[in-house]
């Protein structure tokens, strides 16, 4: 399949720049046999006890730090992977890429360039870099978010749900963000299992695909950790005939990931899976999502869920009934296609 396949027209004023008062009053598009229109608090019908929800339970970094070079040019600094030796992966916006030895003053700290990998450059810090970005990050709003970041999003910005001494993600698993504590008590009381899964979610999740043919594209490697125990609770919902439902892209691709081995021990390390339409899904039988950017790998990804076709279908009514889109807006809850 092509690149092109997965345009889609998504007009500028369908995309959220904020999130709403209420996280579970956002909209939700279900579509099992045919679409609806609800809320997301009406979410609660779809399960049935034994039922299996799966989190991403990772943290957001403040990672976007604004600094200049000796020269006095202003430099955007953008952290991809924090690495060893107080050496980070970033992404750098400015006037000119800087070169080997380049320092970057960061407010009171620097920083020095040793190095790049791909489209990425290695700065070496001063100190250990995540305490820099927790001291003077600012939350890294998607740059589809034409705003800077406000007091709001260091809340709305993460799930109720992050375990804060995971922060290893420079995004958010958005798909998340819709639910409050309210609503996952309910989903709990009705008898609904809750695993967590762990994956960073890096910056890379917003590249678009650029290739022609989607499986020329090499796609963003992120960490994640799938244990025996979520592994094992997976295995179980399923031989009770009962339905796994994943929160979110991240949450899919770990599962997914777990399940290319079939020794259900468990994963933890780098994946580089990429789920374009002929995937067979293993692990997952319904998918909690928000709405994705054309030509994206998510986009990819939902496609391979429910279909093509499906896919095309549903967007083009989310955009006619004017859903709100990407990581601030709507959701979607999705039956996999079983053909």
């Amino acid at each position: 399949m092509k690149t092109s396949d997965f345009n889609y027209l998504l007009p500028k004023d369908l995309i959220a720049n904020y999130p709403l008062d209420d996280r579970s009053a956002s909209r939700l598009l279900v579509f099992q046999d045919a679409i609806e229109h609800k809320l997301f608090k009406d979410i609660l019908d779809s399960f049935e006890e034994g039922d299996l929800l799966v989190i991403n339970n990772t943290s957001v970094i403040p990672a976007r730090i604004f600094g200049n070079k000796e020269s006095g040019g202003a430099v955007e600094v953008m952290l991809e992977r924090v690495m060893e030796d107080n050496k980070a992966l970033v992404q750098i916006k400015s006037g000119r890429s800087p070169k080997v030895g380049t320092l970057i003053k960061l407010g009171a700290y620097e920083a020095e360039c040793t190095g790049r990998e791909g489209m990425f450059f290695i700065l070496k810090f001063n100190e250990e870099p995540l305490n820099i970005f927790n001291n003077i990050g600012h939350i890294p709003l998607p740059p589809y978010i034409k705003r800077k970041d406000e007091d709001l999003d260091k809340e709305r910005y993460g799930t109720v749900y992050q375990d804060k001494n995971l922060q290893d993600s420079v995004a958010a698993p958005t798909a998340g963000l819709h639910f409050d504590n309210k609503l996952l008590d309910s989903i709990k009381k009705k008898g609904v299992n809750i695993a967590r899964v762990n994956l960073s979610v890096g910056a890379g999740t917003f590249q678009p695909v650029k290739v022609e043919n989607i499986k020329d594209h090499d796609i963003h490697s992120e960490y994640l950790t799938v244990s025996t125990q979520v592994v094992d609770m997976v295995n179980r919902t399923k031989e009770r005939g009962k339905k796994v439902f994943a929160v979110g892209t991240t949450a899919t691709r770990a599962l997914e990931t777990a399940f290319m081995d079939t020794s259900n021990k468990g994963y933890e390390g780098y994946t580089k899976l990429f789920i374009y339409p002929g995937y067979k899904f293993k692990a997952v039988d319904m998918l909690i999502t928000n709405f994705h950017l054309p030509q994206s790998s998510l986009l990819m990804l939902v496609s391979a869920f429910i279909g093509f076709d499906n896919m095309k279908t549903i967007y083009k009514t989310a955009v006619n009934e004017k859903y709100r889109f990407l990581s601030y807006g709507d959701a979607m809850l999705l039956k996999k296609n079983e053909i």
